[in-house]
């Protein structure tokens, strides 16, 4: 019995460290691209997270005065972003970082607990690294796809706004109210798949990122 109690305590977590790995080519991806373009005498601003980032293609056209880097690899987990903290963020020294995490996390059942403690936790790898660096955490997004599980994302937002209270350098960008028409979300803001955004849905992101880039 000890001897299978071991095997439990000590394969599970590296089970859970195998599973960062399925984003190794993406992330290898990201990293070789920015070896061109990303300027180190330029001051940097990173977005990172998930798909949501990943594929807002116009960051940088959206925000010509700064040198963006768009670090979002599709599918990942707050838990995710946390082992590629160094290869996606602190690498490009930034003066801000905006972070999406937590709309797959509700998703694969997590609790808003464990997504806000693995948050905290990218944030002082941040702090380590670059104590001045502003930290932006963008709300979890309402969606067709997802909006059975609207409570939990609501809770979720609520702990990352109260956990900007405690720092003055951490903000809350709150896209989830805007993306609501009353109590409903908004349905024409997104693509085909009821979960990622169109045009439409990314300009309402612009409406709420551009004050928090301009300070």
């Amino acid at each position: 019995m000890r001897y299978f109690l071991f095997l439990f305590i000590f394969v599970i977590p590296a089970g859970h460290a195998q599973d960062h790995l399925r984003f190794k080519d993406e992330i290898t991806a990201i990293t070789t691209k920015y070896d061109t373009l990303w300027d180190a005498s330029k001051a940097s601003v990173v977005f990172t997270g998930s798909s949501s980032i990943r594929i807002w293609n116009d960051l940088q056209k959206n925000f010509p005065s700064f040198q963006i880097v768009n670090s979002g690899f599709g599918g990942s987990q707050a838990s995710d972003l946390l082992a590629y903290t160094d290869e996606l963020i602190l690498r490009f020294n930034p003066i801000k970082v905006f972070i999406y995490e937590g709309d797959n996390d509700i998703s694969n059942k997590k609790r808003p607990k464990e997504i806000i403690d693995t948050i905290k936790e990218i944030i002082a790898k941040i702090r380590t690294e670059n104590p001045s660096a502003k930290i932006v955490l963008i709300a979890a997004k309402p969606s067709m796809a997802r909006w059975s599980m609207k409570r939990r994302y609501k809770n979720l937002n609520r702990k990352f706004n109260r956990l900007t209270k405690k720092d003055a350098l951490i903000q809350f960008a709150d896209v989830w109210n805007p993306m609501l028409n009353g109590r409903k979300v908004k349905e024409d803001i997104f693509i085909q798949d009821g979960l990622h955004m169109n045009d439409k849905g990314y300009g309402i992101w612009y409406s709420v990122i551009k004050p928090f880039m301009e300070e």
